[in-house]
């Protein structure tokens, strides 16, 4: 196999409770790139669909992963990469996660699968941190495993997969404004009160807990983020008032993705996340703000060969 192309899917990251360590797969949004083989010696970005990104491999995120890989490996042909961007890049879903995670996947597929998964994880970091100025994969981690994932550690890394209950699904609004993940970050605290820092990881403890044993109630009781969401929702038009929306609609419980601008609702069943939809459909449509919708069933898969 000389050539192949791929689904590289958009993902939730943080998910509330979890910064920086929980993320989950998305089913219906993504990108699609073709890597192939070619006898020029190292990584060439070829095509660029949907947004205007660089092709120096080393400025562009999937070029950069790329490289990390290309460096790890000996073989005497390069790769070409063509990258079909559906994901807005800023969106707050991951975009440049799946930029990061389908290079080195695809590449890895022609290789014949020298490198597991966590392995692909650390390459994709590389790529990452160019666009969030530090290096962390809760984005990059569901991306390659698919459902949720949670990073126990960085340096060895480690990545737990967290089963994703049948009837969980996901809506989610993308406003079409663009927050730079460096940005969100650079507004957070260096230091917590020790009271939210307890609140946060019994949280955090209850939802893993949940998503293990399909407890939708306690799903909904442990999205909660008292330490993030206080100041990034500042950065969101409306956030506030499509919280409300979406839980008096019935949503188990809502939060920032990411760094925003994107923002997610989990429900159970594919019914209440269509009404958590048209519930914040009526917000935004009274605002001069354009947005996406999107709902999707949590993507098992992850990254995946077309």
């Amino acid at each position: 196999m000389n050539e192949i192309k791929i689904f590289s899917p958009a993902t939730v990251a943080n998910v509330s409770c979890g910064f920086d360590v929980l993320g989950f797969c998305l089913d219906s949004v993504g990108d699609e790139m073709v890597i192939r083989k070619t006898d020029k010696k190292g990584i060439h970005i070829t095509k660029i669909e949907g947004f205007d990104l660089p092709y120096e491999p080393e400025l562009n995120v999937a070029g950069v992963s790329a490289l990390a890989m290309y460096e790890a490996i000996d073989v005497d042909f390069g790769f070409e990469i063509e990258i079909y961007k559906n994901i807005k890049p800023g969106s707050g879903i991951g975009s440049s996660a799946a930029s990061a995670v389908g290079s080195v996947f695809g590449m890895n597929e022609l290789l014949g699968k020298p490198f597991n998964k966590t392995q692909l994880t650390a390459f994709a970091i590389k790529g990452e941190a160019l666009a969030s100025k530090c290096e962390h994969a809760d984005n990059l981690a569901p991306a390659l495993f698919g459902g949720f994932t949670l990073v126990k550690s960085l340096t060895p890394l480690e990545i737990l997969e967290i089963p994703s209950p049948n009837e969980l699904y996901v809506t989610i609004i993308h406003p079409q404004i663009e927050i730079k993940t460096s940005e969100a970050r650079a507004i957070l605290p260096k230091e917590v009160p020790l009271q939210d820092a307890i609140a946060q990881w019994a949280n955090l403890g209850s939802l893993v807990h949940a998503l293990h044993t399909s407890d939708y109630n306690l799903i909904q009781n442990s999205l909660h983020d008292v330490i993030v969401e206080p100041y990034r929702s500042t950065l969101i038009p409306h956030y506030n008032e499509v919280k409300k929306a979406a839980l008096k609609a019935g949503a188990l419980g809502t939060g920032i993705s990411g760094s925003g601008p994107s923002i997610f609702s989990l429900s159970k069943g594919l019914e209440a996340a269509n009404s958590v939809k048209e519930a914040i459909e009526k917000v935004y449509s009274r605002t001069n703000i354009l947005f996406d919708m999107h709902v999707s069933k949590i993507n098992v898969e992850g990254v995946k060969i077309l």
